[in-house]
């Protein structure tokens, strides 16, 4: 046997000695429910944790939150992890500058505030003052801005909150002239903003619904508002009653003389466009399809310029007729390329388009007729965002990568000079940190590309600790950025390592690297992710039992699929929020959505079958097998994912024979799926998940401060 496996053995015996001391948990009331999938019986006995509104269910959460912060409690080193957390923190943050009616606006966070606050300057070197400080608005910080709309003439700001993290919006309108908040209030709004058109907006939202954070949403619609009206008065401006599963978002363009209107299945998007200057304005569908997406980018030179997966896996632009609108008039602008097309914006009558190659940005400028102008440099590899307008020539963007926190540049896209405008100062040294990019073969021998991050000097001994983390769905892309609280700071200065996997169902390459991650190809996310695991252990960096592995939402899933898959693996798990009961997920908010991902249990009996396989909650061994230190997380207000999943899951483990490691699920409360989270509760929580993660692979740690 090799040396550095029975040295990490030997760590291993010693920590779980340590950390895995008997734990009485709360018990848990089981109930008779059985369902019946195609002939087959499956019960679900804790089916009444899905009553979130329950004082049963609140009793347990209680005593459950109980047993969680006891055991963290007792971790020696928690405080010195959110000393080192809060330090990383407190920096200042800057958002990437806007321009409304030759005004400058930003966000920044001074630090340590719970959200950052909108900025105005006249010029760029202006005076500062505060335009909407969303702190204002609560008391503890988890009132958060979701959206922030400015009329044409940039007197109104209509803004757009969540309160504890839930999904319903509600929006507000300031007089930026008077300073004053107007009467008018729009709730029970839903993934939204507000595009205004005149003297009012359009906003998409549900009927009020039964129970607030649990009930399915159906029935999508676009309303409009006009000022100084009550909601009540607001009209219909698009739906479809045939169709309650779908979404639909309005966007104003072409100086407020389009109107476009996406409706979409959570997978393919059909555009309409309304001519407001035509002599009887209706909607023309311009682009329909039961595969594809089509997002307006924006109006010039006559025509209407759209980007879409049609026939493109890695994305294409297109146009059509601005002036007469009709789908036969569509036309390919930019054609699909070697890269995935992540984003696409006009400024100054070109296109800025990004390409992610290998999971990392590279914009370029393209005139509108396609030709290359130039690339623009980055200071190494990471993630861009770019703000514009269609006839200007001034440009602003940010710039992140793992180690290089957020930095935002001007960019004059006539001369393709880029000039730097806000740096952070953050309490690291990036100049001590190795970031690398390797590729590794997964179980069908497809080419993976992982992120590693770790201090400069790192020996390969077999044994280093090693956060992994994944997520793996929904056409995402997971690209390089800077996170003070997610990257495990505290681990790497102790010697890990902190790996970030590009794994299929992601959007890092096109829809065909979506595609097979989704459905009956499920397993192949899973897969990759293991063989990540495997990877690091082959090529000398740790061993089973010294990696954690971590994720949220999509990723929770993942985190709950591979630990059933491959208990011996993990030295600890961390599912964040996560889809953990595949059978009856579609029966929540909007749940029904992820579909086209994942597939439903009522689709098939096949698919029932192959969703029960790694379903998380129904997949949880019983047999002694031993399974990782597993700490569960979810939140009260969670209405994207609700917390039921968490809640059955936890108790299920808790409930079965995986052997004697810790199993705890940490609740938070008045916090929802991660949007407009106050920076307070993300440092408690990525506190208490990194100690869970150190403590359980058997390591210290004693804060210094930064110099």
């Amino acid at each position: 046997m090799n040396k550095s496996i029975i040295m990490c053995s030997a760590l291993l015996v010693g920590t779980a000695i340590g950390t895995n001391a008997k734990v009485n948990y709360p018990e848990t009331k089981r109930v008779d429910t059985v369902d019946v999938y195609f002939g087959t019986k499956v019960a679900d006995p804790y089916r009444w944790l899905e009553d979130d509104h329950s004082e049963e269910t609140a009793q347990w959460v209680k005593a459950e939150n109980k047993v969680t912060q006891d055991y963290l409690a007792k971790i020696p080193f928690r405080n010195d992890i959110k000393k080192r957390i809060t330090e990383l923190a407190n920096f200042t943050k800057w958002g990437t500058p806007f321009k409304v009616n030759e005004k400058y606006y930003y966000f920044k966070n001074d630090g340590l505030q719970n959200q950052s606050v909108l900025y105005v300057q006249d010029s760029m070197d202006g005076e500062a003052r505060v335009a909407l400080d969303p702190n204002t608005l609560s008391t503890d910080g988890t009132v958060a801005l979701q959206q922030v709309n400015f009329s044409k003439n940039g007197r109104y700001l209509a803004y757009t909150i969540t309160r504890n993290g839930s999904d319903w919006n509600e929006i507000y309108v300031k007089d930026m002239l008077t300073g004053k908040v107007l009467d008018d209030h729009i709730k029970w709004a839903k993934f939204t903003d507000a595009q205004w058109l005149g003297d009012g907006f359009f906003y998409s939202a549900y009927d009020e619904p039964e129970a607030e954070l649990s009930s399915k949403n159906e029935f999508h619609r676009v309303c409009y508002h006009r000022l100084g009206t009550p909601q009540s008065e607001d009209y219909v401006e698009f739906d479809d009653k045939t169709a309650p599963m779908l979404f639909h978002q309005a966007m104003v363009m072409g100086e407020e003389r389009y109107v476009f209107i996406a409706q979409s299945d959570g997978e393919a998007v059909t555009l309409y466009a309304k001519d407001l200057k035509d002599r009887n304005p209706h909607y023309v569908k311009l682009a329909t399809s039961d595969k594809y997406s089509y997002y307006p980018i924006g109006v010039d030179n006559g025509k209407i310029y759209v980007i879409t997966n049609d026939n493109a896996p890695c994305y294409k632009v297109i146009s059509f007729d601005a002036d007469h609108l009709n789908a036969k008039s569509r036309a390919d602008a930019i054609p699909e390329k070697d890269a995935v097309l992540s984003a696409a914006q006009l400024a100054n009558h070109q296109f800025i388009l990004t390409y992610d190659r290998d999971a990392s940005s590279h914009p370029a400028v393209y005139t509108l007729d396609g030709q290359l102008v130039r690339e623009i440099a980055l200071p190494t590899f990471g993630s861009v965002g770019f703000t514009s307008k269609t006839k200007d020539n001034e440009v602003f963007y940010s710039f992140t990568s793992y180690t290089f926190p957020t930095t935002v540049y001007s960019y004059d896209i006539t001369t393709g000079e880029s000039r730097q405008l806000f740096a952070p100062k953050v309490a690291l040294n990036p100049d001590d940190y190795v970031t690398e990019q390797v590729f590794y073969p997964s179980k069908d021998g497809t080419r993976i590309p992982m992120f590693l991050i770790y201090k400069k000097g790192l020996k390969r001994d077999g044994k280093r600790p090693v956060f992994l983390y994944g997520y793996g769905g929904f056409n995402i892309s997971m690209t390089p950025g800077f996170s003070y609280s997610r990257t495990p700071f505290a681990m790497l200065d102790m010697g890990g390592i902190c790996a970030y996997t590009n794994i299929r169902g992601g959007g890092e390459y096109g829809e065909d690297w979506h595609e097979a991650g989704t459905k009956m190809k499920k397993q192949n996310v899973f897969d990759d992710f293991i063989y990540a695991g495997e990877y690091l252990i082959k090529e000398g960096y740790t061993c089973k039992g010294k990696i954690a592995c971590n994720g949220g939402s999509n990723g929770g899933l993942l985190v709950g699929a591979v630990v059933n898959q491959r208990p011996d693996m993990w030295g600890a798990a961390v599912p964040q929020v996560g889809v953990m009961d595949m059978l009856r997920y579609h029966n929540f908010t909007i749940g029904w959505n992820w579909a086209p991902d994942y597939g439903r249990s009522d689709d098939s009996k096949e698919m029932f079958e192959y969703l029960k396989g790694y379903s998380p909650l129904h997949a949880i061994k019983n047999d002694g097998t031993p399974y990782p230190p597993i700490m569960v997380t979810t939140s009260d207000h969670d209405d994207r994912v609700v917390p039921a999943h968490s809640f059955k899951y936890a108790a299920q483990l808790q409930a079965n024979n995986t052997g004697d490691a810790i199993k705890i699920i940490r609740i938070d409360t008045n916090a929802g799926h991660g949007h407009g989270k106050p920076i307070s509760k993300i440092i408690d929580e990525y506190t208490d998940i990194q100690a869970f993660i150190m403590y359980n692979l058997g390591m210290k740690y004693k804060y210094r401060k930064n110099k």
